[in-house]
């Protein structure tokens, strides 16, 4: 006796079904593309740059990051005291916004209420969303005023011998400048800060607590070394935005091509430079000279925002939420 033996036969897919299929791969496609649009934008960005700045390039070589020359009609160019007064702004700028937004952010994490909490951080969140004009003009309306009448005398009479408060104070200098900065880049530093604490895991805190600690010992023992790569990385990346900030600088700073001690003389800066003069620029080199300080300067940010990356995800990998029993 024979017995047939009969496969079995899957129905056929259903035609939505098959439509859906085909369509994952145009969809991955998409995505795909999308993905790699940026970095390919980001290379472009850096091409064109370099492509322009070529002519300066070969005409000055290192010379340009070390001379303090720019004279447009002999067509002789150095960017020193531009680079000089970036870093010494945003580093003035950290030295006022570091202490102010690692407050806020320990505030906010570890002591505040907690129908206190979210509003806060909303309003301090809300200050990144101002436009820079507007820090600009506060800056010449409110701000200078102050520093003249208030705040420059008092440390001339105590600070005077030192080289950093020395000379006339006229309003627009590199301390105005650092302020603004300050103000724009507390949001943050404030932010990025509190999530990385929040993410020191509870156990931390509950150790140092259990050992007897307040609850500022615990976290300036405890939460704090936990957490610094990550606070480093905040604070790089408030100095990445320092670093790049145009119009409320430009307004406030001075725009004087010169290398100076004293945060009471004006300064100029990269950004401010290329926003002040690139409609100026009638000759090429003197174009060319413009886009080789936007090169160094997008250089310069992409380094510092990397690096901050970094260290924000060496400590937000895999973190947990922080307490809620504090």
């Amino acid at each position: 006796m024979t017995s047939a033996t009969t496969e079995s036969v899957a129905p056929p897919a259903p035609a939505s079904l098959r439509r859906r299929n085909r369509g994952d791969p145009l969809y991955r496609g998409v995505v795909t593309a999308l993905a790699l649009a940026l970095p390919l934008l980001l290379l472009v960005l850096v091409a064109e740059l370099a492509v322009n700045a070529r002519p300066a390039m070969r005409r000055f070589g290192w010379g340009f990051l070390t001379s303090s020359t720019w004279d447009p009609v002999a067509e002789v160019y150095g960017a020193a005291p531009m680079i000089f007064g970036t870093l010494v702004s945003s580093l003035l700028a950290l030295v006022i916004a570091v202490p102010l937004a690692l407050g806020v952010a320990i505030f906010l994490t570890e002591f505040a209420p907690r129908w206190t909490r979210k509003p806060v951080a909303f309003l301090v969140e809300l200050l990144a969303a101002v436009p820079s004009v507007v820090y600009g003009l506060w800056g010449i309306f409110v701000l200078i005023p102050f520093l003249r009448t208030y705040a420059v005398p008092p440390l001339k009479a105590a600070l005077g011998w030192t080289p950093l408060f020395q000379g006339v104070f006229y309003g627009n200098s590199m301390l105005a400048g650092g302020i603004i900065l300050a103000i724009m880049i507390v949001p943050y530093i404030a932010a990025v800060s509190r999530e990385v604490i929040l993410a020191v895991p509870a156990s931390q805190r509950e150790a140092a607590l259990g050992l007897g600690a307040t609850r500022w010992e615990a976290v300036w023992s405890a939460v704090l070394p936990y957490g610094r790569p990550g606070i480093i990385g905040a604070v790089m990346l408030g100095l990445g935005r320092a670093l790049g900030e145009t119009m409320a600088v430009t307004m406030v700073i001075g725009n004087r091509h010169d290398i100076g001690l004293s945060v009471l003389q004006p300064g100029y800066t990269m950004a401010a430079a290329i926003a002040n003069e690139f409609s100026e620029a009638t000759t090429d080199l003197y174009l060319s000279a413009l886009f080789e300080v936007g090169l160094i300067l997008f250089v310069i940010t992409v380094a510092v925002n990397a690096l901050a990356r970094l260290l924000v995800w060496r400590v937000a990998r895999g973190a947990a939420i922080g307490s809620k029993a504090l």
